[in-house]
């Protein structure tokens, strides 16, 4: 299983982390990367995340964390 994150900072302008032919793409603007790392679950719910691909793969990433971990990262891109 394979994900790719996505922080969007502006048109043209976002932070990227994973193979291009992910599993799932998840991605998020940088707005609401702060809500989406603290609650990615609650995010995604509130249409805040958005997810294109395998649902069982983005389930996944939501439940052991390591999708919070990623959006926190890329959001705070130097």
């Amino acid at each position: 299983m394979s994900v790719q994150y996505r922080v969007v900072f502006g048109k043209k302008d976002e932070a990227v982390d994973g193979p291009d032919d992910a599993d799932v793409v998840v991605s998020v603007a940088a707005a609401d990367a702060a809500a989406a790392a603290a609650e990615p679950a609650v995010a995604y719910m509130q249409g805040k995340l958005k997810a294109v691909g395998s649902t069982g793969a983005l389930l996944q990433v939501l439940a052991d964390g390591s999708a919070a971990t990623a959006i926190n990262r890329l959001a705070s891109r130097p």
